[in-house]
């Protein structure tokens, strides 16, 4: 990274790419540690990376878990794929359209194979699709 990431105001910490960096702050209780998580999705392997997620997932601030969430589904668009820690949080955190995981899961839906999706995620793939399908023909007639 080439400029200093300031965790104060935010600033260059979508650019991080040091795992030890983001748990270093993690350890100091930091900011903007789920906008560090971004920045992680962005600039390091999917399997450094999610650990720190799934960390900033569970931080008390509101906004900071939200973007970690937002890392989550980054980080499914990057690599197609998610661990099975990460799967496992976005299952916790609750499906629904309104709960504070959906747009990671609906990211995860797309850009994920439907056959490297696990199962409870296939369900609702199949169960959004039909949905959708059924929404077509109930307002085309």
């Amino acid at each position: 990274m080439t400029a200093e990431p300031n965790w104060e105001t935010g600033e260059g910490l979508l650019g991080i790419d040091d795992p030890a960096e983001w748990d270093a702050a993690f350890a100091r209780g930091e900011r903007s540690l789920g906008t560090a998580a971004i920045g992680l999705a962005f600039n390091c392997p999917l399997q450094e990376a999610s650990p720190r997620i799934i960390r900033a997932m569970k931080l008390p601030d509101a906004a900071q878990r939200g973007f970690a969430y937002t890392a989550a589904g980054t980080a499914a668009r990057l690599n197609g794929e998610l661990t099975p820690e990460l799967y496992a949080a976005l299952r916790a955190a609750g499906p629904g359209r309104r709960g504070i995981a959906g747009y990671a899961i609906a990211d995860t839906m797309t850009f994920v194979p439907f056959r490297r999706l696990p199962l409870w995620l296939k369900r609702r793939a199949i169960a959004s699709y039909l949905a959708g399908k059924w929404d077509t023909w109930r307002f085309t007639e």
